[in-house]
């Protein structure tokens, strides 16, 4: 494994380098084909976060002595204060806790919720046609959060200090404001449309006049510092109960939604089972159900695995085909059989058999693209937001955690809930409004995922942890919708079968295909003749914006080297 020590421990991998060619992506998240930055090095623990005040945080309370949960958790809600697009007290995630003690991972399910009122035809008009206003920017897509308790699980598992002590610098950044960043300014102005047709959101993210924020403003949100007060006294009580939840179920019913208090009270999270594959000797521990990363990367592995991709080369057209084609068929199958595991039966164990990926790529054509039409989810009896955010950590006592959580789209609904701050989700529209009726991402959904009362939406987030020698080894994970899925899948590819360091795995070209629409999509600093090549194999490929936004840690034997993606602004990487 290739890596290099740099002579400053704190290095932020989102800014232009010299000599590079930017260009803008989606909501102004800077893309870098740079390739020459080294990967952050840490002695005894690291962050890695999408926001360097975040990041910070993290890294405070691993000096104070605090463990990577203690640090993951005041990370998370540092993040529903510094990056409100992604960060939430209102949605919520996934996150793996690796104990290194007990050698054991742990995967904690604190997904939302359908309110208990909710049924499969929710989001349909008179006519049966899906409205997708409802379940996108109205009080019926709202989810029931579960960030908070998810956090608190988590601390009071497996960390070792209080919730005051790791929510206090979310609550003195909240109360006496942060600097608006051009990433913030730019993002909060793009989405006006969105974010400001709530009064209650327009108080908070727009000046008194209506107008946006300039950068370098001072963006206060004292509601939300007096939830956060409330947490740090009463725990999860403080959100789920009370004041606070009073004024939740309020914003919700004004908004044409149905939640009710009982739906918050009876709120809980779910400790899960990690999914666990084998790939060229590595261990990869993923998410399982209602993730659909954890056995969709493991299913992909497995189909890619008898291939020589260290021969074909890095992101040569021979690799990108056969991954494509892999892409295709987890796609299908997750269309079909992914769903809350609470409510259907997902079969796991069969989707992640390496007979099985054998069988599923037995079709795949070393020179020919299949075409989607072709490919139908496999045989098996019985059968999130491109604004989501992720962040990785590990410690000097080897533990680990990698989070992802979200509100969906960017801000989730819009819509805060007056009096508190707390932006809401909009994560009802990651059901199957109707079966074969794309969501916001394009992505098919089937049965499986319809909506139901309490159960919880199919999500694409995919923290992992890749050990090697029974110890972690990468840790990652992405924002990204339905691309979340494969932009891990890169990572771990990049790492293991070329041989990159955490850095180069970070910046390298990224592709995605999810079986419907049938094309590849593409980085724009992908090889032009390897996209000709691609096209010649029969894909149809599109040039759009950056794919994801990791943020990875590698753990090796001369010690801890993380990196930031270069795709989006602002966030950071350091240790101590």
């Amino acid at each position: 494994m290739r890596v290099a020590k740099t002579l400053c421990c704190i290095l932020t991998l989102t800014l232009p380098l010299i000599g590079t060619n930017v260009s803008i992506a989606k909501e102004s998240s800077i893309y870098s084909h740079a390739a020459t930055a080294q990967p952050v090095w840490a002695q005894h623990g690291m962050v890695s976060s999408q926001e360097a005040l975040a990041t910070q945080a993290g890294v405070a309370i691993l000096e104070q002595g605090g463990n990577a949960v203690d640090a993951a958790v005041a990370v998370g809600f540092t993040l529903a204060v510094t990056l409100p697009r992604a960060g939430n007290l209102g949605g919520g995630g996934f996150m793996l806790v690796h104990l290194a003690k007990e050698q054991k991972t742990v995967a904690i399910d604190y997904r939302e919720k359908a309110p208990s009122a909710a049924h499969k035809d929710i989001f349909l008009d008179e006519k049966g046609n899906v409205d997708s206003n409802l379940s996108r920017s109205h009080g019926l897509a709202v989810g029931v959060p579960g960030t908070v308790l998810g956090m608190e699980l988590a601390l009071e598992k497996y960390g070792t200090m209080s919730m005051k002590q790791v929510i206090s610098t979310a609550i003195e950044l909240a109360e006496k404001g942060i600097t608006v960043t051009p990433d913030l300014a730019t993002s909060l102005a793009g989405l006006k449309r969105r974010i400001g047709r709530w009064p209650s959101s327009a108080a908070i993210f727009y000046r008194p006049d209506g107008s946006n924020f300039a950068i370098g403003d001072t963006l206060k949100q004292t509601d939300l510092a007096h939830s956060l007060q409330l947490i740090s006294e009463h725990g999860s009580k403080g959100f789920y109960q009370g004041e606070t939840a009073n004024k939740i179920i309020d914003a919700i019913a004004q908004a044409g939604g149905n939640m009710t208090l009982d739906d918050l009270a009876n709120y809980r999270v779910v400790e899960r089972q990690p999914v666990v594959g084998n790939y060229r000797g590595y261990q990869v521990v993923s998410m399982p159900p209602p993730s659909s990363g954890g056995v969709h990367i493991i299913e992909m592995l497995n189909m890619l695995e008898p291939y020589p991709i260290d021969k074909l080369g890095h992101n040569t057209a021979d690799t990108l085909h056969l991954m494509a084609e892999a892409m295709k068929r987890a796609y299908a199958d997750r269309s079909e059989y992914l769903g809350d595991p609470d409510f259907v039966t997902v079969p796991v164990e069969k989707i992640i058999d390496k007979n099985y990926a054998k069988s599923r790529a037995a079709d795949i054509a070393i020179n020919k693209a299949t075409p989607s039409s072709e490919i139908k989810p496999g045989n098996l009896n019985p059968y999130e937001s491109n604004q989501t955010t992720h962040y990785s950590v590990v410690d000097k006592w080897g533990n680990a955690v990698s989070n992802t959580y979200t509100l969906n789209f960017s801000y989730g609904s819009g819509l805060v809930a007056a009096g508190t701050g707390i932006l809401l989700n909009n994560e009802m529209d990651d059901f199957s409004a109707k079966p074969g009726v794309p969501n916001g991402y394009g992505l098919i959904g089937g049965d499986a995922n319809a909506v139901e009362g309490n159960k919880r939406p199919l999500s694409s987030m995919s923290p992992t942890i890749v050990m090697k020698n029974n110890k972690p080894f990468i840790i990652t994970g992405s924002p990204g919708g339905s691309r979340i899925i494969n932009t891990t899948l890169q990572i771990i590819m990049n790492v293991i079968d070329h041989d990159l360091n955490i850095a180069e795995a970070t910046q390298a070209a990224r592709i995605h295909h999810q079986w419907l629409p049938d094309e590849i999509r593409v980085e724009r600093s992908l090889n032009r003749d390897t996209v000709s090549l691609l096209e010649q194999k029969g894909h149809k490929v599109k040039v759009k914006n950056a794919i994801g936004s990791t943020q990875s840690i590698m753990v090796t034997e001369d010690g801890i080297y993380g990196a930031s993606d270069p795709r989006r602004a602002g966030s950071l990487t350091t240790g101590h």
